[in-house]
């Protein structure tokens, strides 16, 4: 917000709109709500959102925890087809169960590939020490050990994966997750921004049972946050 030249209002109001989107919102839509052209829009969109993201990097799940591997993003025209496209991105999705048995908090994040290092990495930074990790079969998730957690995998023969109860709260966490993104949003960079997006949808979804304090907890988060000029979000690219 350095040396902005929008009222603060506007900005609040953009806090609010994409803080209490249950499936997100589009630059588009935030151009329409706040009255101001679409460069702006997109700039206070992205910034909002990689605030978001931001701050849940600070966070880490525990106890019992579902995670599966997935893609995002679909085939270009005259691109790649298949698993290498340009634009699918590999993530992994992860959801902490509660003593009830529901979901609680979830951790989505890009992985440069599904291989030992890099889930070693993501689970250095996403899982505490002492989880209770449960997989499917991918060897590539025996790496959470490394980082102390314990690893049950369960290896998927049904046609139907997403009967299994082991997973059911993480393949519903997926389908939420492409639903909203391909209902909200026109088109987007996957292979550029989909950090940003999965940390805003790790954001909204991690604060669902406050919603009354979601636009302040916004606000906090863009105050805490160093400066995002433009060039820097549209590279995606920053010092942590």
């Amino acid at each position: 917000m350095e040396a902005t030249k929008l009222p603060l209002s506007t900005w609040f109001l953009a806090f609010y709109l994409v803080g209490q989107a249950k499936t997100g919102i589009s630059s588009l839509a935030l151009m329409r709500h706040l009255g101001v052209n679409y460069r702006t829009a997109w700039l206070v969109h992205n910034k909002i959102m990689q605030a978001m993201s931001e701050r849940e990097e600070a966070y880490v799940l525990r106890g019992k925890v579902q995670v599966d591997d997935a893609y995002l993003g679909g085939e270009r025209c005259g691109g790649k087809p298949g698993r290498g496209s340009e634009n699918k991105v590999p993530i992994v999705a992860a959801v902490s169960i509660d003593e009830a048995g529901h979901p609680r908090y979830v951790k989505l994040a890009t992985v440069a590939m599904f291989s030992f290092a890099a889930i070693a990495d993501w689970a250095q930074d996403s899982l505490a020490i002492g989880c209770h990790v449960i997989s499917d079969g991918l060897a590539c998730f025996r790496a959470v050990t490394e980082v102390g957690c314990f690893h049950q995998p369960v290896v998927v023969r049904s046609r139907h994966p997403n009967e299994l109860s082991e997973f059911r709260w993480i393949n519903t966490v997926l389908s939420n997750l492409k639903t909203s993104f391909s209902g909200t949003f026109h088109a987007f960079r996957f292979d550029k921004y989909a950090n940003r997006y999965l940390g805003a949808f790790n954001y909204r979804f991690n604060r669902r049972f406050n919603l009354a304090a979601m636009t302040e907890r916004v606000a906090h988060a863009i105050c805490c946050c160093n400066a995002r000029p433009e060039h820097l979000l549209r590279s995606a690219e920053f010092a942590t």
